[in-house]
């Protein structure tokens, strides 16, 4: 098996953080956000992991290559046609091998083993409560029998959630060259939706795989919330002498903190300098120093500088503010 991860896009909505690294690196509860989502790959053992790069891609290859021993190589995406054009890069590499594909930006929790071995066409899906949102698969007779990309009067409330298993490559292979070949485009982009939805009108019966988690990390907000759930999930047993630690929080063993109160569902990145200081619900990024301020409900980036600051952040990386 083969596994497709397009991790081209730029982060828009989670700038200034993303003008400095690709969204697939930033760090929730002390890890890259990538790692939560190749760490479940090698009980899968796939034959090659085939990454989509484009915008910061050298930061993708030198973290994959530093950091996993599966093959991995790696394709540039000229152009952000979206999802379906990016797939459709990578499909000269598949070939005719069985692929899986998942999306660099979100993480999901669920047994992938079970999920390959669900049919030989498997979309994985999760119940939401705002289904006009999302793209929606309808279901009938445990198939499903309709994909509706954000629709104003939903048929359901499954949101397809960027997880897909193809018995056969070149099924979707060839609806996505039909696409690119045609110039279809929804909403501006070549839609990975509208391949799928060829092929279940051409006959494909896709299985729904609902699991049991998947966590955004698309903003700020959102990479709070995904921080928090993992944090919720940790063991930390961690003292330090003159400070307050309120759990769940993630610290660095080689930040340095003084005279502080961390917690509750704070992540301290590597090296990381506090002093003085009130931080909750919120991620500093490593080598940052911060001094004599309350933090709270904040994304702080690498190398930043905040003294005397009483609020909330979102701070990108190599910038300061401080307060009289």
């Amino acid at each position: 098996m083969k596994v497709v991860i397009p991790v081209a896009g730029v982060g828009a909505r989670l700038r200034p953080h993303t003008n400095t690294l690709p969204k697939p690196l930033i760090e929730v509860a002390g890890r890259p956000i990538l790692s939560y989502i190749l760490d479940p790959l090698k009980r899968l053992k796939p034959s090659e992991v085939i990454f989509v790069v484009g915008y910061k891609g050298d930061q993708i290859r030198g973290f994959v290559k530093e950091n996993y021993k599966f093959k991995a190589s790696f394709v540039e995406q000229d152009e952000l046609l979206g999802l379906g054009y990016a797939i459709s890069l990578a499909m000269p590499k598949v070939g005719r091998s069985d692929l899986m594909i998942i999306l660099g930006d979100t993480i999901v929790e669920s047994d992938l083993n079970s999920f390959v071995k669900a049919g030989e066409f498997v979309l994985g899906v999760k119940k939401v409560p705002d289904p006009e949102r999302f793209g929606i698969a309808a279901i009938n007779n445990g198939y499903i029998s309709h994909l509706l990309e954000k629709p104003k009067k939903p048929a359901g409330n499954l949101a397809l959630i960027g997880l897909y298993y193809f018995k056969k490559a070149e099924t979707v292979n060839k609806e996505l060259n039909k696409l690119v070949k045609s110039g279809k485009r929804t909403r501006g982009e070549i839609q990975l939706t509208d391949a799928l939805q060829g092929m279940i009108e051409n006959g494909t019966k896709f299985v729904p795989f609902e699991v049991q988690g998947w966590h955004d990390c698309g903003t700020k907000e959102a990479t709070l919330q995904t921080n928090q759930h993992f944090l919720k999930k940790s063991k930390s047993s961690r003292e330090i002498e003159g400070c307050r630690l309120v759990p769940p929080v993630f610290i660095s063993a080689s930040a340095k903190i003084e005279q502080s109160i961390i917690g509750p569902f704070v992540s301290v990145g590597d090296s990381v300098q506090i002093s003085e200081s009130e931080i909750t619900n919120s991620i500093i990024g490593k080598d940052s120093l911060i001094e004599n301020s309350q933090v709270k409900d904040s994304l702080i980036g690498q190398e930043a500088i905040v003294k005397g600051y009483k609020g909330v952040l979102n701070l990108g990386d190599n910038s300061e503010i401080q307060c009289c």
